[in-house]
Order: C-alpha cells, then sequence, then structure tokens
C-alpha cells in the first residue's frame, strides 16, 4: 500500500515549463567539456558538453571547419560518454538523471533510459562483452547489455538491468575492464568499491583515499586499478592483494582526470593545478611535465593509434579542446635527461598545443531588469548582452561595457511582479515558468509595446502570452473562430489553414528554440524545439506531458483572472493631509500609477481634476508636478510592497 502510495504521489509532481534562448545552430562547445571519445577509424572526436550538448568533430587537421554535428536531447550537463559496437553506437550519462543511447554515426538519439533518480556521473565500458554501467548521485550502479540498448525503440524502450548495491555515497567514477570481469566506484565514501559483474557480488572495498576518488582505471584483466583522487594521490592497487602497493604524489591539488598506456607501465594524469603529467609507474622518479592548460583538466583521451601513443586530448572547464603531441616523450623516458624533483618548476614538454578545437563563450552573470522582461547578462570574454525573455532573442551584443553601470542605465520605474527564474548552469539562458508565479505578471499593451489593431490598450498577461507562443506549433492550440458551416465552405475552396488563430497574436519565439518539461526540481519529462510540436509523435507526447495549467491557457484560451489585492494610502508627513480613516482599496497585481494619483486628488485632497489644472500659474504647476511624482513613487513602493506582502502571506 505504502509503495502505491509513493509511486502515485511521484505521478502528481509539479510540472515546469522551460525554455532556452540560444542560437539555432551551437557550433561551439559552449561551457566546460565534461568527457571526450575518439573514433580514430572515422577521424572524429565526440566531446560531451556542459552546454547538454555533444558535438561531433573531424580531428582530420587539414579541415578548416572541424565541426561536424551536434548531438541534441539531453537539459542538464553531460558528464560521460562511451563509444561502442566499434564507433555505431554512443551511450551518454546527465545530470538530466538519464542515459541515452545513440546512433553515433548520424547523431541521434535512439532511446532514453529513466532508471536513474539523480545526476548520471560516470559509465564504464567492457568491449569485449559490449557491456556498459552506468552510476551518479544516487548511489546505484546500473549494468546495459549493449546490444539489447540498440534494439530499443522510442516506444518499446523498457529494459531489464541489473544493478550493484552496497554504495554509501553518491558515485563520481566507475571503470571495467575489457573482459568485464571487474567493476571499480569511487565516490565521496573515499573508498574503492569492487565487483563481479557476471555475479553481481562483492568482492572487496580498498581504503587509503582521503578524499573523494574522481577517476579509476583497470588494466586489461582486471588485476590491477589505478585512482585518482581528490586528496592530489595517484594509487595502484593490487587487487588479489586487495591493497595498496604505490602511491603518487605528483600534482600539487585534486586528480580529476587518467589515462594509461596498453602496457599499463605509463600513467597520464590532470585535474585541479591544470598540469599533465606522465609517470613510468615503475619508476616514480621518471615523471614529465607534458603540458600546461589554462583551466582545471576534466578530461583526458588517449590517441591509441601507435605506442607510445603519439598525442593526448584534453578538455578543461574551459569550452577549448586541445590535442598535445607526445612526440620524444619516451626518449625522457629513457635517457632521464630531466629534472625528476616535481616541487621545482619544470619546463612543460610541449608550449602550444597541436590542433585546437575552438569553444565559444558561457553567461556566468544575469541581471534581470525591472520590465520583468529583458535580461543583462556578461559572458566568459566580459562581453555584455541584452535579452528578450518574451521573444526569445538576443536583442544586442553590448561589448565590453560595465555591467553595474548598464543595469542603472536601464533601469526603469515599474513594478512588475517575478514571473519566470533564470538558470545558467549550461552557460546560456535557461527561462523556467512554474504555475506559481507564472501568471502573477500583467502589463497594458501599449507599456509592452504592443498595438492592437482596434486602437485600445488591453492588459496583458507576460507568462499566457508566452506559453502560446510556445506552443503555437501545436496542433491542439489552433483555434478557428468560424463557425462550423463556414468552416466546411473555406475548407473546399482551400482557405482554412490561413483563418486559423494559431500563437497570441502579438510576438513569435524563434521555431528552433528548445522547449522542456519537466518536473520541479528534477527529471526531464520530454524535451523539443518549438517547431516540432506539430509532429505526430510530438503531438502525442504532448499530449500526455502538457500540465493542466499550461493547456488552460493555450488550448482553452483561458487567460488567468486578476489576483485582487488589498491595500490602502497613508499620508506623507510633508503634505499636509489629515489621517486618513482606513478606507480599503483593492487593485490587480497591475495598478497604473495616474489611478492612484486621480485617487488621492479627488478623494483625499478634495481636487478634481479640473481646478487641478486651470487653477495654477506656471509655478506652482511645477511644483505640483514633483508633487505628482512624489506621490506616484511612493505610491508605487508601497503598491509593491502590499503585493509582494500579500503573495508571500
Amino acid at each position: 500500500m505504502a509503495a502505491h502510495h509513493r509511486q502515485n504521489t511521484a505521478g502528481r509532481r509539479k510540472v515546469q515549463v522551460s525554455y532556452v534562448i540560444r542560437d539555432e545552430v551551437e557550433k561551439y562547445n559552449r561551457n566546460g567539456v565534461n568527457a571526450l571519445q575518439l573514433d580514430p577509424a572515422l577521424n572524429r572526436l565526440f566531446t560531451a558538453g556542459r552546454d547538454s550538448i555533444i558535438r561531433i568533430w573531424s580531428v582530420n587537421q587539414h579541415k578548416q571547419d572541424p565541426y561536424i554535428a551536434s548531438m541534441e536531447h539531453h537539459t542538464d550537463w553531460v558528464n560521460d560518454i562511451v563509444l561502442c559496437c566499434n564507433g555505431k553506437t554512443l551511450i551518454s550519462a546527465s545530470s538530466d538523471t538519464t542515459v541515452k543511447v545513440w546512433n553515433a554515426h548520424k547523431g541521434f538519439c535512439m532511446s532514453t533510459l529513466r532508471t536513474h533518480k539523480d545526476y548520471v556521473k560516470a559509465l564504464a565500458y567492457a568491449k569485449d562483452k559490449e557491456l556498459v554501467a552506468s552510476a551518479g548521485l544516487d548511489r546505484q550502479i546500473f549494468l546495459w547489455d549493449v546490444n539489447t540498448l540498440t534494439a530499443l525503440t522510442a516506444s518499446n524502450n523498457t529494459v531489464t538491468t541489473s544493478s550493484l548495491s552496497g554504495n554509501k555515497d553518491s558515485i563520481y567514477s566507475l571503470a571495467m575492464n575489457q573482459l568485464g570481469t571487474i567493476i571499480v566506484s569511487g565516490s565521496t565514501e573515499k573508498v574503492l568499491r569492487v565487483w563481479d559483474p557476471r555475479t553481481c557480488a562483492k568482492l572487496m572495498k580498498l581504503k587509503g583515499h582521503t578524499d573523494n576518488v574522481k577517476a579509476l582505471l583497470l588494466n586489461r584483466d582486471g588485476t590491477q586499478c589505478l585512482s585518482g583522487s581528490s586528496d592530489g594521490t595517484i594509487r595502484l592497487w593490487s587487487l588479489g592483494q586487495q591493497r595498496c602497493i604505490a602511491t603518487y604524489r605528483v600534482h600539487d591539488e585534486g586528480v580529476w582526470a587518467l589515462q594509461v598506456n596498453d602496457a599499463f607501465t605509463h600513467v597520464y594524469s590532470g585535474g585541479r593545478d591544470r598540469k599533465i603529467y606522465c609517470t613510468d609507474l615503475r619508476n616514480p622518479d621518471i615523471r614529465v611535465l607534458i603540458c600546461e592548460e589554462k583551466a582545471p583538466i576534466l578530461k583526458m583521451e588517449l590517441d591509441r593509434s601507435a605506442d607510445p601513443p603519439p598525442a593526448i586530448w584534453v578538455a578543461s572547464t574551459k569550452s577549448t579542446v586541445n590535442k598535445w603531441t607526445l612526440k620524444g616523450i619516451h626518449n625522457f623516458r629513457a635517457s632521464g635527461d630531466y629534472d625528476n624533483d616535481c616541487t621545482n618548476p619544470i619546463t612543460p614538454l610541449c608550449t602550444q598545443p597541436d590542433q585546437v578545437i575552438k569553444g565559444g563563450a558561457s553567461i556566468i552573470q544575469c541581471h534581470i531588469l525591472n520590465d520583468k522582461r529583458h535580461i543583462l547578462t556578461k559572458d566568459t570574454n566580459n562581453n555584455v548582452a541584452y535579452w528578450d525573455v518574451l521573444k526569445a532573442c538576443k536583442v544586442e551584443d553590448l561589448g565590453k561595457v560595465d555591467f553595474e553601470d548598464e543595469i542603472k542605465k536601464r533601469f526603469k520605474m515599474v513594478y512588475v511582479p517575478n514571473w519566470f527564474s533564470v538558470d545558467l548552469k549550461t552557460g546560456m539562458l535557461t527561462i523556467t515558468l512554474d504555475e506559481s508565479d507564472c501568471f502573477a505578471a500583467w502589463v497594458s499593451a501599449k507599456d509592452a509595446g504592443f498595438s492592437s489593431p482596434d486602437g485600445s490598450d488591453p492588459k496583458l498577461n507576460l507568462g499566457g502570452l508566452l506559453l502560446q507562443a510556445l506552443l503555437e506549433y501545436w496542433p491542439r492550440t489552433h483555434v478557428n473562430p468560424m463557425d462550423e458551416e463556414e468552416n466546411e465552405v473555406n475548407h473546399v475552396n482551400g482557405e482554412q489553414e490561413s483563418r486559423v488563430q494559431k500563437g497570441n497574436g502579438y510576438f513569435q519565439v524563434p521555431p528552433h528554440t528548445p522547449v522542456i518539461f519537466g518536473e520541479a526540481g528534477g527529471r526531464t519529462l520530454f524535451r523539443l524545439l518549438c517547431r516540432d510540436s506539430g509532429g505526430e509523435t510530438e503531438s502525442m507526447l504532448l499530449n500526455e506531458t502538457v500540465p493542466q495549467w499550461v493547456i488552460d491557457i493555450t488550448v482553452d484560451k483561458n487567460m488567468p483572472k486578476f489576483n485582487k489585492i488589498p491595500f490602502y494610502l497613508q499620508p506623507h508627513a510633508s503634505s499636509g493631509a489629515k489621517t486618513l480613516k482606513k478606507d480599503r482599496l483593492s487593485a490587480s497585481d497591475m495598478l497604473q500609477v495616474r489611478k492612484v494619483m486621480e485617487h488621492v486628488y479627488e478623494k483625499i485632497i478634495n481636487l478634481d481634476n479640473e481646478s487641478q489644472t486651470t487653477s495654477s500659474s506656471n509655478n506652482e504647476k511645477s511644483g505640483e508636478q514633483e508633487k505628482e511624482e512624489d506621490i506616484a513613487v511612493l505610491a508605487e513602493e508601497k503598491i509593491e510592497l502590499l503585493c509582494q506582502d500579500q503573495r508571500n502571506g
């Protein structure tokens, strides 16, 4: 009974609507890169971005533009990727709690696995068995047979999986040997846990690290394991002896990324200190500083087309990915002709990368302006830009101007309630609409810069209009204003389509805008591009996903009702007016200050408009105007506070 009850409440979780303001084709990684996979047969590199996008690049240096394609389906950081089936299939793990299966050659998502309940941080792959493991912050490890996964379709994607339990903390790293006989996990628990994936039996627990284990590697037969930790050390473990057999203190700070040559004799390490070292596992004194990156290193990928490896690809918290050549490194290994002492500054082997996959800028700061429609942002290149939330687009690039000055310059004395929230985790603007406050903002059409065909000035609900624009292509939202007979006649004449009212009649959002339906604070239910909501499959999935509060406004066209908020006015000490009896006034969330002023003149100062305008000389008029402005500002502030109190209370 309890389990059934839990499932029901989960089914009733609030659904939010989000959308991303972005260019139609995002050719550059917009944020740090969490993982890399190299396909040497096709000369392709896959990058897993913190901007939620997996990109495919040509590493053939003769090509001018390395960008090939984007693989888009995730809605949060992509944390890890593995290339399986000789490069045909790519598996990805994301903070949106899903694992996805992709056709790597064509770049489309074949299916989505929703077994994890929290961020999925790491994947491991056993090549000989075509077996993949996934793990993350929900402390679970799941095992997937890749051949079963590639047979799944969008509609038939139920899959049974075995799981390994026993982790006490969030898992950040995972490794499986090529034969699929050993699996190891690293976590904030500081221990390495080891299982046999064939039987799911726990084999051992290895203690020694004093901080989170961030990187793991196993040799082919699963007898030895290398681990890198935030404690700054690399450790070599013998699984047969169940103990640590060597500790390497190469870095000053956390070790986040490891690669090892096929012979398991040399380890390449990188991390928080931005340096990449190659260390001889048999003789730790023999090590070389390969290069220094410009940001903390998140992942490395060896080019294994030869031994010793000719190059290493490096991803960091910056959006650019570099390839560093390893030519000449074995000469160092043999001769030992360099400074062995890591505490001294060592000259790096390479000062310039061999190849660069240029990244783009990511937004790191934003300010929602008072009109609650425009946003100012600053990116990693210190460029400031001005955006329109309603039209989901960038209005203007302002360049390297002072951010705070620009905020002051664009300040308007208006009060519009908060009706959306902004997230910058992907380095792009993600706007989220929540049922509780999405419909809080009413403005007059003229104030918003929208003209009505009949010259009237209706009150517009910003959240309502935006939802109608986001679902403009969904056939269910198309209303035909004609009666049925006319409808039939025009249908025969082929005119019907043009008379169907779509969207909101005031503005549109770019058709390439990604729209995301997700549970509050959690899992993504469905992501699609705005223009695709007319597709058959998408239409069907929208029917299952769109919450009632969105259907009310987009399909049934029921604009939300005004909230009536009570308030009262108190005279300012300088006004000379007597203390008022507290007559209760009420207004919607939106109230024109002009109305308050009229009320003050007529009911409180007992002036009607005519006597006020005719009986004053110019000098008096300017004084009167000042008083008007004072009253206006006071009223505005007072109403703002009351509206906030009302909503909060």
